[in-house]
């Protein structure tokens, strides 16, 4: 099958530059690199014009959208396979591409056929203890087919996809219509939500493996969690009746554990404060209608996303 390397960039940096290196060096060559630049001036030609099959498409910031711009560059794909890649995670292996294709290539319980199929993510060097834990919990080693059967055992983590690295089948990715347009965040997941509502599966492949982690402050993990909420209220339709509370508590008390067994209980208190501001941005981004917008635009990692939101809906 042909594969397509999608990336949406904005202020590439050295990270972006190894990932171009490795996808190089894969025994599966991308066809093409779909680059989807945010901001024209911040791309420079010279850096990335060796690189083969590379095509870059610039966007205003105004314009980005995390759903819609990734849909624009599918349109401009013709391959197989369309692998979504953030321009931070750098493959740790010759082999990511090759993993996902088998991924892809494998069915469910009942024959299900796999829609998309996302990498593992292993911390960087200089990630922090509890970043670290966090990544190992979410992406641990066993491989995973998960279908709409897995919804009583694994509640919201059936949908559990990541864009930071995951490939598509194109022609499912048309069938289902792509993401879904002027999202604020998880458009990953609300894809995997309808693919295994209308009868696929997701594979999960920690074979196949990427670089990729943050070191974020308590305020930022606020932020991201108050997004992520309200893309959650967006669409009752999925989510509703499937809370993500369990399994953060879940979270929390095996990272503490894992604090005490290591001898580094020091890192309790930071873990109590991450984890009150998570909840306390999940809380307040689920009952954002409730909110002022000034209080919305505080909140969120996207203030420009809810200046477009709002003037749509004004007019």
């Amino acid at each position: 099958m042909t594969v397509d390397v999608l990336i949406p960039t904005y202020r590439p940096d050295r990270r972006f530059s190894k990932l171009l290196q490795a996808l190089r060096k894969q025994t599966v060559k991308p066809r093409k690199i779909i680059v989807m630049n945010t901001e024209k001036c911040y791309w420079k030609d010279e850096k990335y014009r060796d690189t083969p099959g590379l095509e870059v498409r610039h966007v205003t910031k105004l314009a980005f959208d995390h759903g819609g711009t990734r849909n624009l560059a599918a349109w401009y794909s013709e391959a197989d396979v369309m692998v979504f890649m953030t321009d931070d995670a750098v493959p740790q292996d010759n082999f990511l591409l090759e993993r996902l294709l088998e991924g892809l290539s494998r069915t469910g319980p009942d024959g299900e056929t796999v829609a998309m199929a996302y990498a593992r993510q292993l911390p960087a060097k200089g990630c922090r203890r509890i970043e670290r834990f966090t990544r190992n919990f979410n992406y641990p080693d066993e491989p995973q087919i998960k279908t709409a059967k897995d919804l009583p055992r694994l509640g919201i983590k059936t949908y559990f996809a990541s864009n930071v690295c995951c490939a598509y089948r194109k022609d499912i990715f048309e069938r289902l219509e792509g993401f879904v347009s002027n999202a604020i965040f998880n458009e990953d997941m609300i894809y995997a939500a309808g693919a295994i509502q209308a009868g696929y599966a997701i594979a999960y492949v920690p074979e196949a493996k990427v670089i990729h982690s943050h070191n974020l402050s308590p305020m930022q993990q606020f932020r991201r969690n108050f997004d992520m909420a309200v893309s959650q209220a967006d669409h009752p339709e999925i989510f509703d009746g499937l809370p993500s509370e369990g399994e953060g508590i879940r979270l929390v008390r095996k990272t503490a554990g894992y604090l005490v067994r290591t001898f580094h209980p020091w890192l309790l208190p930071a873990l109590v404060v991450t984890s009150g501001m998570k909840y306390l941005g999940y809380r307040m981004g689920k009952r954002y209608r409730k909110l002022p917008k000034k209080v919305i635009a505080w909140c969120s990692m996207s203030p420009l996303y809810w200046e477009k939101r709002w003037e749509a809906e004004a007019k």
